[in-house]
């Protein structure tokens, strides 16, 4: 077996995202054991030194810190992951390329997408290993979409539509700002289900279907006022509670698209269909672990649409997991990327998405909001060169 090379870890950001990609972290060796690469967790940065040692603790950093650039300006630091509020992405990557360090930045990439190009060219300029958290293309149910598509079996795609549908801020009375609200707060966010949930569908549909061309887009913010945490006063709400557009695809198929925060009884419904020539696929994240799969070459008596459990060892990733017909989860598409990442290392290759990659689905969030703000279709000026 080979030495291992170890990737000192600098966590910046220990909420929700931080928790989860540090489990990815520690699952790496136990199920990619033969990998070169291993990750140490070095590091664990939070504003608030309890918070800090209390993340440092409960999930087994060596060491804490309470300002993101002393993880920067440290020597045992390789890999910087930026856990933070959007706000902060730009700043933090730009730095940590600059520092050398290895970088994997949680969606959307930044608010805009020219902060989205200050943090691509200095990673280019510096040569850094990058990734992007997109993380639904690793549940290996999307994987496989992304497979059966590019193998022609569809045939020519007419249509592709998503969805990522919510609830949780109908209620008027909730604030915006703060540590947990800031998703509410546009100077932080950037944007609102654009920029959170509508950035999944399309790094999802440009990955499995090609480049977006153009948008129309129409937005709402239902409530239109709420008490800001950080001031206690009431002031305008600037994100988008909803948002809906149409596009076209460079190869010729027509996009529909939709995300609210306000669908009642929905808290994570993320769908996606494709409609091609011959044959369909769609996929739902609350069963994800199945495919839906018709093929108009069926025999008339039994066309129909199946239901594909992608649980078998020959569908992605899956052969790393439990025994067929048993289920993984959504922790596992982090987990799967951290494979990927530690993996690309070992290869030379670049872990998509990239910052480029990121970068591309950044100009459509912002021609989606150009969109509904001036009421007209706007071009996007994606350059998709992705390659699979």
């Amino acid at each position: 077996m080979k030495d291992k090379k170890y990737i000192r870890i600098g966590m910046i950001g220990t909420g929700l995202m931080g928790r989860i990609h540090t489990n990815g972290y520690k699952r790496l060796a136990d199920f990619w054991p033969e990998y070169e690469y291993r990750p140490i967790l070095q590091a664990c940065c939070s504003r608030r030194a309890e918070k800090a040692e209390a993340f440092m603790k409960d999930w087994g950093y060596e060491s804490f810190e309470t300002d993101w650039k002393k993880i920067i300006a440290r020597d045992d630091i390789d890999a910087v992951d930026i856990c933070t509020p959007n706000d902060m992405h730009a700043e933090i990557a730009i730095a940590a390329a600059e520092a050398g360090k290895m970088i994997l930045c949680e969606k959307p990439l930044a608010r805009t997408v020219e902060e989205a190009k200050g943090m691509l060219d200095a990673v280019e300029k510096a040569g850094v290993k990058n990734t992007v958290w997109y993380n639904y293309r690793r549940i290996p149910a999307v994987t496989l979409a992304k497979q059966i598509v590019a193998s022609g079996k569809l045939g020519k795609i007419f249509h592709y539509r998503a969805n990522f549908l919510q609830d949780w801020t109908i209620n008027p009375e909730l604030p915006q700002g703060g540590d947990a609200l800031w998703r509410l707060d546009v100077a932080a966010a950037g944007s609102g289900v654009t920029g959170d949930l509508l950035a999944h569908c399309i790094d999802t549909a440009m990955w499995i279907n090609g480049g977006i061309k153009d948008v129309s887009a129409m937005t709402e913010t239902f409530i239109k006022e709420r008490v800001h945490q950080k001031t206690g006063e009431k002031q305008a709400v600037g994100i988008d509670d909803a948002c809906t557009f149409q596009c076209h695809f460079d190869n010729g198929s027509l996009g529909l698209f939709e995300a609210t925060r306000y669908a009642r009884g929905h808290k994570a419904l993320y769908t996606f269909e494709i409609n091609g020539e011959h044959a369909s696929i769609r996929w739902d994240l609350h069963d994800l672990t199945r495919l839906e799969y018709f093929d108009h070459d069926d025999e008339g008596q039994v066309r129909g649409w199946r239901s594909i459990h992608v649980t078998d060892g020959d569908h992605p990733y899956m052969d790393r997991w439990w025994i067929p017909g048993t289920s993984i989860g959504y922790e596992h598409s982090f987990i799967h990327q951290v494979a990927d990442f530690f993996h690309s290392l070992e290869t030379g290759e670049s872990c998509h998405p990239t910052f480029r990659d990121a970068f591309e689905t950044q100009k459509v969030c912002e021609a989606v909001i150009n969109s509904a703000n001036e009421r007209a279709w706007k071009d996007t000026g994606v350059e998709w060169v992705e390659k699979y």
